[in-house]
């Protein structure tokens, strides 16, 4: 037997108690353990606290009176606040190290009925660890018998029960959990199957940080890659799991401007400023008990930073024109697709309200990045079209090919991300007769957003074509040719302008690589740059 000293059941609170005639009569754990002829105890690892150490000798005495056989062996466990958890799991877990198990030829038992509640916390997790390989004890008082008080009938034993840690049952009961997770996944995603396995590690962990914590999340990604729709079902999630009471309030706050944007965020009172003519709450303040997502955060100014910072971390803040704080208790969420560590550098972003917010990061990558993802996007996005319309739209067989040969192709820019695509659907959806989207609808709309992609690149290409912002000589660190000079300066502006090496060599060889069967524009603009002892990365950090 494994277990503690009981303080009060052990010893009845007081020292005079523990060494009372009457304690006899009253129902001891520790002792009565080892009453039961039907499963003696052989031996008793019984720790005690150091204050308990006069109790322990006692308790160690009682059971040598009713079970002489019984080898008691004290332990003072070195814990001077029996509640602090660390310390408390600490000490127990030095004491198993010092016991030499022998499960072969013992059996043993950790009884949980005595300690704090911490204690009983440690033996479960160190026996359901196996770090003692043991099995749980729970004893109780023995009931009344024939009306007469349990206290004052000393031959009666308590119950004892043994707590079943079989780990198939935890199976089952984790699979619960299995479940829930499974369709908190599902619902981040819409029910979108999604099949890119990076995206999915992404949606997994997002639900488990959503579910166990109320920290700030921070959603990067560029535009269009669905952050408000994933932040709104982020809050169903919290909702869900009661983690929220309040609403889901959301604001952009590219479109805050002056004492327009502390009134939006942080409310005013009547006269506070021009046009101000009554009191407003405020989004924060809306947000109380729910959610509050801050889309495009790092275009908010420095004051405002600064005053959502201190409304983040105490949870109170003054609107505009007031003399006293407010409270208002919400969980935040934001979106950017900026580089908030560049944003710091620059002066534009805190870095302490970025470290705050930055607790949790998820970037959501372009659709570009997630091709494989377009034709389950694909069903989602005409069903929500369907929907709208109250007219079921589908693809013929030959149209959806077409579309996906299209949406998938090399030279598929989709700069736009989901909402791009959304709107391409939007778009066959409408254009659909009868609600059946053919091949020559699927070709109009190839030729649209192909004339619209070159349109962007062109418009990319014209504007730094000469590239009279680019220092070379803190690129290259050599003289260089005025041709060689010319050519590099236009291609690292072109480079700055793009997301990816194939996006800048789609760019640089739009006419060139039409003649060519496997255009390969990315190694290409490597290996131009590689010549000058640059990447891609340098130029683009530089």
């Amino acid at each position: 037997m494994i277990g503690i000293v009981g303080s009060m059941l052990d010893g009845g609170g007081t020292a005079a108690a523990a060494v009372s005639p009457r304690r006899w009569g009253r129902w001891r754990p520790s002792v009565d353990l080892t009453r039961d002829d039907a499963a003696p105890v052989d031996r008793f690892e019984l720790l005690h606290h150091p204050q308990d150490a006069a109790l322990a000798r006692q308790v160690q005495t009682d059971i040598a009176v009713v079970s002489p056989h019984t080898s008691v062996c004290l332990h003072a466990l070195a814990v001077k606040d029996a509640w602090d958890f660390e310390a408390v799991y600490g000490a127990l877990f030095d004491f198993c190290s010092t016991i030499a198990f022998q499960p072969d030829d013992e059996d043993y038992f950790v009884h949980i009925t005595t300690g704090t509640h911490v204690v009983q916390i440690c033996w479960f997790l160190l026996t359901e660890s196996r770090r003692i390989p043991g099995r749980l004890l729970q004893t109780s008082p023995p009931q009344k018998s024939h009306g007469a008080p349990r206290d004052k009938d000393p031959d009666r034993r308590g119950v004892i029960s043994v707590i079943d840690l079989d780990l198939d049952r935890y199976d089952r009961l984790r699979a619960r959990f299995d479940v829930e997770h499974v369709a908190g996944v599902s619902s981040l995603k819409a029910g979108v199957a999604t099949k890119s396995p990076a995206y999915n590690a992404l949606i997994d962990e997002l639900e488990q940080v959503a579910s166990a914590s109320t920290a700030p999340l921070l959603l990067l990604g560029p535009t269009g890659t669905g952050k408000t729709r994933l932040a709104r079902r982020v809050y169903d999630l919290k909702r869900a799991r009661r983690q929220v009471s309040g609403p889901f309030v959301e604001v952009n706050c590219a479109t805050l401007r002056g004492d327009a944007a502390m009134s939006t965020l942080f409310g005013h009172k009547k006269g506070a400023f021009t046009g101000a003519l009554s009191d407003r709450e405020g989004l924060l303040r809306g947000a109380h008990n729910g959610v509050l997502f801050l889309d495009e955060v790092g275009e908010l100014g420095l004051d405002e930073q600064a005053m959502l910072l201190r409304a983040i971390e105490e949870k109170r803040f003054l609107p505009m024109g007031a003399d006293t704080e407010v409270t208002s208790s919400f969980q935040l969420l934001c979106g950017t697709h900026r580089d908030l560590n560049a944003s710091v550098r620059d002066g534009r972003f805190r870095d302490d309200l970025l470290a705050r917010i930055d607790i949790w990061s998820f970037a959501l990558p372009a659709l570009k990045d997630r091709l494989v993802d377009i034709e389950p996007n694909l069903a989602f996005e005409l069903q929500r079209a369907s929907t709208t319309r109250g007219l079921q739209v589908s693809f013929s067989t030959e149209a959806k090919v077409a579309f996906l040969k299209f949406a998938t192709a090399a030279d598929a820019l989709w700069p736009g991300n989901f909402r791009e695509l959304a709107a391409s659907i939007e778009r066959l959806a409408t254009l659909a007769v009868h609600g059946r989207i053919q091949r020559d609808d699927v070709a109009a709309e190839a030729a649209r957003r192909h004339a619209a992609w070159r349109a962007r690149s062109a418009d990319v290409h014209d504007d730094d074509a000469v590239g009279s912002d680019v220092d070379l000589a803190a690129l290259v660190k050599r003289p260089l040719d005025a041709f060689d000079s010319v050519q590099l300066r236009a291609v690292v502006s072109v480079c700055r302008k793009s997301r990816s090496l194939a996006e800048a060599g789609r760019v640089l060889f739009a006419e060139s690589r039409k003649a060519r069967a496997q255009p390969n524009d990315s190694d290409r603009v490597r290996k131009y740059l590689a010549s000058f002892g640059l990447s891609f990365d340098d130029v683009r950090a530089a």
